[in-house]
């Protein structure tokens, strides 16, 4: 199964590679979807985390006083560089790094789609996931991992994917993109404009 997940890992590295290492000044700078990150700051979390093996997760938290936060915050400081080409070539060096935090290795696949997402929405740039990897995260993200929301915001809706066979759940219908229902099931609320069914006001009034 590990190497199944790095054969969708790897490949959406690279993508996000090619769509960010063009970027101007101005675009690195957006605010992505991750409250009080920019585009930048998210592939430099993206490369932190690639970065990660257990043992550097548990001194990190540490170090960072046990706050999640703080920890992330430190990452991403470690990992902008001084510049734009900074930031990607860091995370260029990453793109077939086959460390993660701790953990099931579905959380990463998780951060490759959510993050992507996070980067490639308020810059206007589309991207298809592979079937496969947002099927991973459909499970992940629904299977009641706490910190995503993920299950609770689920419970009760009938998910249904415009763009691939996936259906998760009974109740209340809410159908659109599988990338829309997935950011929209984490909090983010850019994916509900993209959503419908009469589960859509549920699911909005859960972000």
């Amino acid at each position: 199964m590990a190497t199944d997940l790095w054969a969708l890992i790897h490949p959406e590295r690279q993508a996000l590679l090619n769509d960010v290492a063009g970027l101007n000044d101005e675009q690195w700078n957006t605010p992505s979807l991750c409250a009080g990150w920019s585009v930048r700051d998210t592939v430099a979390h993206l490369t932190s985390a690639a970065k990660m093996t257990p043992g550097r997760y548990i001194g990190s938290w540490v170090g960072a006083g046990f706050r999640f936060n703080a920890m992330n915050e430190k990452g991403i400081a470690a990992q902008r560089g001084s510049t734009p080409a900074d930031t990607v070539a860091a995370f260029r060096s990453q793109l077939t790094a086959t460390t993660h935090p701790p953990g099931p290795l579905q959380a990463t696949v998780s951060e490759a789609v959510l993050h992507g997402e996070d980067i490639r929405r308020p810059l206007g740039i589309k991207h298809a996931y592979t079937p496969e990897a947002l099927v991973v995260v459909g499970k992940f993200v629904t299977g009641g991992i706490g910190f995503l929301g993920g299950k609770r915001r689920s419970t009760g809706l009938k998910l249904t994917a415009s763009d691939a066979e996936w259906t998760h759940g009974d109740g209340l219908e809410v159908t659109g993109p599988f990338a829309s229902i997935l950011i929209a099931l984490t909090g983010r609320k850019a994916g509900l404009a993209d959503l419908s069914g009469d589960g859509v006001a549920t699911l909005t009034q859960r972000l």
